[in-house]
């Protein structure tokens, strides 16, 4: 019975353990996301102002 309990308490703590991890992994690839639009919107703005320029 106590070997029973230890093993479902263990299998508990490896998926708590889990799923933590995997809360972190998905904010980083959440924030790396971000920052990769934050980028493309940059450059887009700057493209933008080079044509308003050339234009005039």
């Amino acid at each position: 019975m106590i070997a029973r309990k230890t093993l479902v308490t263990l299998m508990a703590a490896g998926f708590a353990a889990a799923a933590l991890s995997a809360c972190n992994t998905v904010d980083g690839a959440g924030r790396d996301i971000q920052a990769a639009g934050s980028g493309v919107s940059h450059a887009a703005n700057e493209a933008e102002e080079e044509l308003e320029e050339a234009a005039d």
